[in-house]
């Protein structure tokens, strides 16, 4: 509706300038100075009111060009009252404006709040024009990791500190790197990494640096607690039955000697009782040895073992120790003459940790039974299974027991699982969990 206006005001305007042309015309043809000087003062006054008419859309355009060129966009400009195509035309002025206003605040807000972000963070960060070497932004962290003031140039701290200077600002750092640098007489580890970007012809840089020393030593101390964790806890899982075995030889001698006619010493026993606890000491000192190099061995010393030598063997360790909990152990082989080619030292560290977390899963239930059984597989496996009577294992932490250091013990370590995964790994072998709740679990070995 407004260019239908401007379009009928444009076209009466035009019409009018013609009368007054026409009247001119006329008037010089006919001799008529009345007419002609009507004529001449009508077409002065359309063509100066034709000129404003048109003029004035350019003359309110010009003056917003300008406040844009000025970066000026507090400007109002009056549409009441004004002619009504003009009005639209500064009503449109008017919402650009608080549309480049509203743009410009949020920017400003996105640029404090990044500000703010980069403030909080413990990496140090710097921005500065690569030919100048004029900063454009520096944080707080950076300034207190090389311990200087706030400076608007890097050159400054060429000046003050060359060395630094060099290390950070001249050796290139693309792919990211870790340095020492000394700062105040002290060596500090830190880790060093920068971009580059353009912006038309002006190339900048951004180096981030980070003090890792602190980190370091945080992670060197929690391995060495971690580490202390998991050897307690594994030491003391071969030493509860080596211990429950030796109070029982203990207890048996006692009595021989208080009555020997009616208590006497079965020599075979108390033979294969105390080979039972030698050969567990020396699986012991074995798996604290391969323990502390596991992730770089590269070969374990394998032999064919029967599998009925290796479960006699756990079952003289761990019998009495279950046993004096009510908790029954038993072992099923369908074939006595089965062989596996493993390391039984430790191999029998992993059945032992599995027997113990299956005597924790049943410590509450009635009837606890643990089952051990081996069997050959017609795809060529040898298959060993440790299956309790438990609570099961619930579904959503299935996956996540062998990461090292998950447990939902109390007072577990989470080393136990991940360190059997880790020795079959060592024996190109596979470990296996199957588990309902409230009706058990299995943990199968597969060789």
């Amino acid at each position: 509706m407004t260019y239908k206006k401007y379009t009928l005001g444009l076209l009466l305007r035009l019409v009018l300038l013609t009368l007054g042309l026409a009247a001119i015309a006329f008037g010089v043809s006919r001799h008529q100075m009345v007419l002609l000087i009507g004529g001449v003062i009508l077409s002065l006054v359309i063509f100066y009111k034709l000129y404003k008419f048109i003029t004035r859309r350019f003359v309110a355009m010009d003056d917003f060009f300008e406040s844009v060129k000025y970066n000026d966009f507090s400007r109002r400009f009056v549409s009441k009252g004004a002619p009504e195509d003009l009005a639209r035309l500064h009503e449109g002025f008017n919402l650009i404006n608080d549309k480049i206003r509203e743009i410009n605040s949020n920017k400003e807000a996105q640029y404090l709040y990044l500000q703010k972000i980069l403030e909080m963070v413990d990496v140090g960060i710097i921005s500065y024009h690569q030919k100048t070497g004029e900063v454009l932004w520096a944080n707080e962290a950076i300034k207190r990791t090389l311990s200087i003031p706030s400076f608007k140039n890097i050159k400054f701290l060429k000046s003050r500190k060359p060395q630094l200077f060099e290390t950070i600002f001249e050796m290139s750092h693309l792919t990211g790197s870790s340095i020492s640098i000394k700062v105040n007489g002290e060596k500090l580890k830190v880790l060093v990494s920068e971009t580059v970007f353009y912006e038309n012809e002006h190339s900048f840089k951004i180096i981030l640096l980070q003090n890792i020393d602190e980190t370091l030593n945080q992670n060197e101390s929690e391995a060495w607690k971690k580490l202390l964790s998991v050897m307690t806890h594994e030491i003391m899982n071969s030493i509860a039955p080596i211990s429950s075995l030796a109070d029982t030889l203990q207890y048996q001698v006692r009595e021989n000697l208080k009555n020997p006619e009616e208590n006497a010493l079965d020599i075979s026993d108390l033979n294969e009782a105390i080979g039972s606890i030698k050969k567990r000491s020396e699986g012991l000192m074995k798996f604290a040895k391969t323990y502390r190099s596991l992730n770089k061995v590269t070969h374990i010393n394998r032999s064919n073992v029967y599998v009925e030598n290796l479960f006699a063997s756990i079952e003289r360790l761990m019998k009495p120790s279950l046993a004096s909990k009510h908790i029954a152990l038993n072992f099923d082989l369908s074939n006595p003459q089965l062989q596996v080619k493993i390391d039984s030292y430790l191999i029998e560290q992993v059945l032992i940790n599995l027997i113990v977390n299956a005597r924790d899963a049943i410590q509450d239930i009635e009837n606890p039974e643990i089952y051990v059984t081996a069997k050959s597989t017609t795809d060529g496996y040898t298959v060993i299974k440790v299956i309790d009577n438990g609570n099961g294992i619930p579904l959503e932490i299935q996956e996540t027991i062998f990461v090292p250091f998950f447990t939902t013990k109390k007072n577990g370590s989470g080393i136990g699982l991940s360190l059997c995964k880790q020795i079959m790994m060592l024996h190109k072998g596979k470990i296996q969990i199957h588990s309902e709740e409230h009706k058990g679990t299995a943990i199968s070995l597969l060789f």
